[in-house]
């Protein structure tokens, strides 16, 4: 991704923070985004969410099924909230995808919707593998642990 710290035009439209919760995220991609005009101008005023949406690999395209973007309201030609959109990605990443998801069993899942220093909306997406309730326990402790560790370091160190 663009350097978000360094570059004052990024900007994270959405974020899923609950896909690394239910996720175990072995790997990413950044993709663009087909949009129109109205999408892309609401997009900007960040009115968007793609917490329950996913990524699919459909007759040699990559889709993102069920992200919303809110309709922007000066548009005189709207779009549609919940429509397919296509992600833009290059044929060797795509192949790449779709043996993931085929054959290992793999999710395609959406982590951030951003615009980037040239204006250009992307989304990052993940690689995952659904996590059991075993697994998010586990990841809890761990998390837990290391802050009590931090917490145990900052009091006598």
């Amino acid at each position: 991704m663009a350097k978000a710290k360094d570059n004052p035009n990024y900007k994270v439209i959405a974020e899923n923070r609950r896909a690394r919760h239910d996720y175990a995220i072995e790997d990413d991609l950044e993709c663009g985004v087909a949009l129109t005009g109205s999408e892309v101008k609401s997009l900007r005023t960040a009115k968007a969410n793609i917490a329950e949406s996913y990524a699919a690999v459909e007759n040699g395209e990559l889709w993102l099924v069920n992200s919303y973007i809110a309709p922007y309201d000066r548009a005189m030609f709207s779009h549609e909230e919940r429509r397919r959109r296509k992600l833009l990605v290059n044929r060797k990443e795509l192949s790449r995808l779709w043996t993931e998801t085929q054959r290992k069993g793999m999710t395609l899942v959406p982590l951030v919707l951003s615009i980037n220093h040239k204006g250009i909306a992307k989304l990052k997406i993940g690689i995952a593998k659904g996590k059991k309730i075993h697994d998010k326990r586990a990841t809890e402790a761990r998390r837990d642990w290391d802050r009590q560790k931090q917490r145990l370091l900052r009091q006598n160190g």
